[in-house]
């Protein structure tokens, strides 16, 4: 039951991400809006079915073992990336978003050793539950950021394409940027002061590198946020900065969870 649950919401996953993408390798600049509507109702119900499925994996706990701390992400990822094409339709993060959730609910699944989800008191699952939802924030950002290069890099050559149209404008699409970095860096904000008070013991929980690359990440993204305030700060600088922080924001959550756990099988917290 559980295996076909999975199955389905990875078939929905690349159902919709193909229907997005189609007419974006097709040549048919008019034919994304009239496919992004069933392609994000079929989203939908992926996002839905993943979410089930992890709850029923899960026992409906906070498993922060390596693949299912990718998949949960992965999941909260979808779910937010519907969220935005409710306001700023963005149907080219659909592209990128969906078919890694796939992949990565593929790898949980059917690929992953089976995982007890550790003991946490409510505390603690407060501040693992902000810091995944300032992880999954920026992630989109992140994607935003590899958009807003491909838009500027393809306007400053005129080279048109359906990718284009599948954008909102160069100004919006910089806009909804900072407004998910704002909201990252908001939640990132929480997660670190939340750590600080909640979490007792850094070295033996293996958490004193993710602290110390949260808060370079939290400076990074601090860093644009000021100069986007105080010298306007756009396009390239913008994009560097924001992948910049991103990736010391991966290393922080899952580069110690994969040398740990998948190259060196060892359990962490």
């Amino acid at each position: 039951m559980l295996a076909a649950l999975s199955v389905f919401a990875i078939a929905g996953y690349l159902l919709a991400s193909g229907l997005l993408a189609w007419p974006l390798f097709n040549g048919n600049a008019a034919a994304p809006t009239k496919l992004a509507h069933p392609a994000l109702v079929i989203a939908t119900v992926a996002v839905a079915a993943h979410a089930t499925w992890l709850l029923a994996t899960h026992r409906g706990a906070l498993d922060l073992h390596f693949f299912a701390a990718l998949s949960l992400v992965a999941c909260v990822v979808s779910a937010l990336t519907l969220a935005v094409n409710l306001t700023r339709p963005v149907v080219a993060l659909g592209v990128i978003v969906f078919p890694l959730s796939a992949l990565l609910l593929l790898i949980d699944s059917f690929l992953a050793p089976p995982t007890v989800p550790i003991s946490m008191d409510w505390h603690i699952k407060l501040h693992v539950t902000v810091a995944l939802l300032a992880f999954s924030v920026l992630s989109i950002a992140a994607a935003m950021a590899i958009l807003l290069a491909i838009q500027e890099r393809a306007l400053r050559h005129r080279h048109i394409t359906p990718w284009l149209s599948a954008l909102p404008p160069l100004t919006l699409t910089e806009s909804l940027l900072f407004r998910l970095i704002g909201a990252g860096f908001t939640l990132l904000t929480v997660a670190l002061l939340t750590g600080i008070l909640f979490v007792n013991n850094l070295f033996g929980q293996h958490l004193v590198h993710k602290t110390v690359l949260s808060i370079i990440a939290w400076l990074v993204f601090g860093a644009l946020l000021y100069g986007r305030w105080k010298h306007g700060w756009r396009g390239r600088s913008a994009v560097n900065l924001t992948l910049i922080g991103m990736s010391v924001l991966v290393l922080a959550f899952f580069g110690s969870k994969f040398v740990l756990e998948v190259i060196l099988h060892r359990a962490v917290d």
